[in-house]
């Protein structure tokens, strides 16, 4: 009888999971729009007194997005006064709405992704996942790896879709 051999697993194939790269924590919104007057105007005085007043501890371990969701004209200084409370709090945030912060945090996970350890080899970026992983990371993933890979595959290393494979010089 002979023995069962696992190619893949020893194959030079890296396999790039996204789900396992991507923070889990909480991602929450904070809206201006409740310390705008009539839901219009922003009163800086009142605006720098209501935000000393909440409780930050709120945030602590989120991801946070910056917005207003009010049709009202907000002056960039109120968006950046937030995130002075947030920066010691959060995990991170975005000025802009959830996907603007999904953006960040794609970026912020992947910044430090050894890109080296790609170079002339074959990568699949797996498929599959139970967390949802924005779009946006799959085409990041692509612009940083391709560069260094010899070929990038989408799915999972038995069962790949061939994306780009690297001109032989």
């Amino acid at each position: 009888m002979s023995e069962i051999i696992n190619r893949v697993a020893s194959s030079p194939i890296i396999t790039i999971n996204l789900e396992e790269l991507y923070p889990r924590e909480e991602r929450v919104v904070f809206d201006i729009k409740p310390f705008l007057l009539q839901e219009l105007i922003l009163r800086e005085k009142d605006f720098r007194a209501a935000l000393k007043d909440i409780d930050w501890s709120q945030y602590e371990n989120k991801w946070v997005a910056i917005t207003c969701s009010a049709d009202a004209i907000v002056p960039n200084w109120a968006f950046m006064l937030v995130a002075t409370y947030l920066d010691s709090i959060a995990l991170g945030y975005a000025i802009g709405d959830l996907k603007e912060l999904e953006v960040m945090i794609t970026e912020d996970c992947l910044k430090n992704l050894d890109l080296d350890s790609f170079t002339d080899r074959p990568v699949v970026v797996k498929g599959c996942s139970d967390f949802p992983i924005p779009l946006f990371a799959y085409g990041k993933i692509i612009s940083l790896v391709k560069s260094h890979a010899k070929a990038i595959m989408y799915g999972e290393p038995c069962s790949t879709v061939p994306l780009y494979k690297k001109q032989k010089s």
